[in-house]
């Protein structure tokens, strides 16, 4: 990555007030990025967003992406250059309760992103960041490659692999890279791992669950120990976009479409092993036990290939599982016991910084 490309650079972040919108935000700004952010307000109490005061070096709008009068209005007014949008809903089980604000925010907050580059002039990057959910779930033991089919059975992937299939067809239509010279706007989106990490406080997730189980003396339950996810800290896949982002500004016709971004294969773990990492490494003989409760579907097995990001975009990650869940205990302890959240936050980013891809 080079820090040299992004000072001064005027950077649009829809989504920044959630988990992984508060970690890019506050990394952008280390890089000296004129950063704007564009959300709703953080959907949970605490939130990392206030907790490490990630709006102090930023312009910080509250509002919806689904209001594309408003976020036209705004993206008009800040005139950026490089879009990177992460707004959402993200939560599978959530997505069962609430499927119309899930499809609305994920598809039609897109557009409307989309729609707002058309008439602003100035962009000239846009990174729409989906899931690695927004494949066709087969439960097969190899990797989904960004050429798969996209599909979904819960509203949560669906919508994904409808924003996905949205993102295509503007790329052909209004973005085309035969036509570059004319509209010179380069579009990707990708596609990531399950992305863990300090400062996530959201319900239904396995690691905010586990902290709170373990910090109220209670067994975690678990609703799937054997399920596989690709597992990642929150700076592999955020990195890769920051990356991504500076390919498609060099040469923006040989780095649209689609990219994923997740470990690698040796790397992936059950959940049974994270909760059991994690309630290690806290101490005090945290445990955990069977939720036999009645659950909505959710996929067993999925892992991504990652072969065009490594090959292409040289990207790699750099943790390792094991000592990503070290750093994740540091943030939440500290949480607990009342530190400079910012500081620590940018101190984990600068120790990532200085890693090599070897290191894992």
């Amino acid at each position: 990555m080079n820090r040299e490309f992004w000072k001064g650079k005027r950077v649009f972040v829809t989504g920044h007030t959630g988990f992984k919108g508060s970690w890019l935000s506050v990394w952008l700004q280390m890089l000296g990025a004129d950063v704007v952010g564009y959300a709703l307000a953080p959907h949970t109490e605490p939130s990392m967003f206030k907790a490490a005061n990630i709006g102090e070096g930023m312009a910080s709008i509250e509002a919806d992406v689904r209001d594309a009068e408003r976020l036209n209005d705004v993206i008009a007014s800040y005139q950026p250059e490089i879009i990177i949008h992460m707004a959402a809903q993200a939560l599978v089980r959530k997505s069962y309760t609430d499927p119309v604000a899930t499809y609305t925010t994920n598809i039609i907050g897109t557009m409307n992103v989309l729609e707002a580059v058309r008439r602003t002039p100035s962009v000239r990057v846009v990174v729409l960041i989906t899931s690695d959910k927004c494949y066709e779930n087969l439960e097969w033991v190899w990797g989904y490659r960004e050429n798969d089919r996209m599909g979904g059975h819960d509203p949560y992937s669906s919508s994904k692999g409808c924003t996905e299939l949205l993102i295509a067809a503007y790329r052909d239509s209004y973005f085309n890279t035969k036509n570059y010279a004319d509209h010179g706007v380069a579009v990707a989106s990708t596609r990531a791992g399950n992305v863990i990490g300090g400062g996530d406080w959201s319900e239904d997730r396995l690691v905010p669950d586990t902290i709170r189980a373990i910090q109220r003396g209670e067994p975690v339950l678990i609703r799937r120990p054997g399920a596989i996810r690709p597992w990642q800290f929150v700076l592999e896949p955020l990195r890769g976009y920051l990356e991504l982002a500076e390919k498609l500004w060099e040469s923006g016709t040989e780095y649209t479409g689609a990219w994923n971004f997740g470990p690698n294969i040796e790397e992936i773990k059950p959940v049974s092993w994270l909760v059991e990492r994690l309630a290690t490494l806290w101490g005090g003989g945290a445990s955990w036990e069977i939720d036999s409760g009645q659950h909505p579907h959710e996929d067993h097995f999925l892992k991504l290939d990652c072969t065009k990001s490594k090959s292409l975009l040289h990207w790699y990650p750099r943790l390792s599982i094991e000592t990503l869940m070290d750093w994740i205990v540091e943030w939440y302890q500290s949480a607990e016991g009342k530190a400079d959240l910012r500081n620590l936050t940018e101190e984990q980013i600068t120790r990532y910084e200085n890693l090599r891809e070897e290191s894992i």
